[in-house]
């Protein structure tokens, strides 16, 4: 996932979802460039997500990538605020 920065798509699904949810692309590309935790979701699909703080509360915003092909594929990107469930203490 070297450089997934500069050589990732974005999928249309991902995009939509990033616009209902209010996420821009500048969020999305902060988190891919330096994420906070990298995690593995199943074979070729990893999770990158940082604490982000938007409106004043922080939120993990998750994004979603299929690194099993090449470019990877941002598939999803969400926001939640229930840091306690999606951190991983660990990593």
């Amino acid at each position: 996932m070297d450089d997934l920065v500069h050589g990732h798509i974005i999928t249309p699904h991902a995009l939509a979802e990033m616009e209902r949810r209010g996420i821009d692309l500048r969020t999305v590309a902060q988190v891919i460039g330096a994420p906070e935790q990298r995690l593995r979701v199943r074979a070729g699909r990893d999770v990158l997500q940082s604490r982000v703080t938007m409106d004043g509360k922080t939120y993990i915003v998750r994004v979603f990538v299929d690194i099993d092909r090449s470019p990877p594929e941002i598939v999803t990107v969400y926001r939640t605020s229930k840091v306690g469930k999606y951190w991983s203490p660990s990593s």
